[in-house]
């Protein structure tokens, strides 16, 4: 009778050990496929829906913004955009916002990919992924003609009102020189201009190409790009959730095409007023 019992509970015991085996080797199985559906880039959505959701601010001339005729969405990164969406056989729908939301977007899935001379830095490389880079820059700072607005180098920027987005690079560069920030939300480049020619700010730092070309394209304000002033080298990519593997795959494929063909090249120089910024340059910075 003792044998039999010992007997019964060895083999309880053993059904036992075999339930929660089989309930361990199927959690593990349910992990394993939630890791690597998590895994899985989002281009596998993206054929399914026959198109790439693209954030951009609409508004930041000449890398996104509205043909003055037309009203049609333009600009050196659309135009990038517009063409990998035509060598994917996709279409590209984009989605108008300042850039503290694009990064937001991206991690709540709402686009797919964001454009707006947006900068790689290891910050950003840590949350994001990054495509190859297709402009490359450096940092300038637009002040007023009379007296630079009492600007002469990075360090005079302490306790100088500066213009811009909360998140941006140049942003954090002002902050750390101890600029005042005026924060804006998705406003256009003449809003910018005009409050430092009448004093409401004192500077704008930016990239040097899109402050030489909203200055061209805003000639009745009293203001300049300042001559001794060069900092921050830089590049610009297509920025996307961490981890899309596949997606990046496709996009860094298509994007090394059009840097071989040449169109890359062509439109900066239609963009940019000839300057090729998709070619690396050589500058002395602070």
């Amino acid at each position: 009778m003792v044998k039999e019992f010992h007997l019964g509970k060895i083999i309880q015991s053993l059904l036992l050990f075999s339930v929660i085996f089989v309930l361990a080797a199927c959690g593990t199985s349910s992990d394993t496929k939630k890791d690597s559906d998590a895994k899985i880039s989002s281009w596998e959505g993206i054929q399914k829906k026959g198109e790439i959701v693209v954030a951009t601010s609409g508004t930041l001339y000449p890398a996104s913004f509205h043909d003055s005729e037309s009203e049609e969405l333009t600009g050196y990164e659309v135009e990038i955009m517009n063409e990998l969406g035509k060598r994917l056989k996709l279409d590209i729908r984009y989605v108008e916002i300042g850039l503290d939301g694009m990064l937001t977007s991206l991690n709540s899935g709402q686009v797919d990919l964001a454009v707006n001379d947006i900068e790689i830095t290891p910050e950003r490389e840590e949350k994001f992924t990054f495509s190859d880079p297709y402009k490359y820059s450096f940092g300038t700072a637009i002040v007023r003609k009379s007296d630079h607005s009492g600007i002469e180098s990075l360090e005079d920027l302490k306790g100088k009102k500066a213009a811009g987005a909360a998140t941006s690079v140049y942003m954090q560069v002002g902050r750390d020189h101890g600029v005042e920030e005026v924060i804006y939300d998705n406003v256009t480049n003449d809003v910018y201009l005009r409050d430092v020619a009448i004093g409401r700010t004192d500077v704008i730092l930016n990239d040097y190409y899109l402050q030489k070309l909203a200055l061209e394209a805003f000639p009745e304000f009293e203001i300049m790009i300042h001559p001794d002033i060069k900092y921050h080298p830089n590049v610009q990519a297509i920025i996307m959730k961490k981890d899309n593997d596949e997606l990046l795959k496709q996009v860094n494929t298509v994007l090394a095409d059009m840097h071989a063909d040449g169109t890359i090249s062509e439109l900066s120089k239609k963009f940019f007023g000839g300057e090729d910024v998709s070619v690396e340059q050589d500058y002395d910075f602070e």
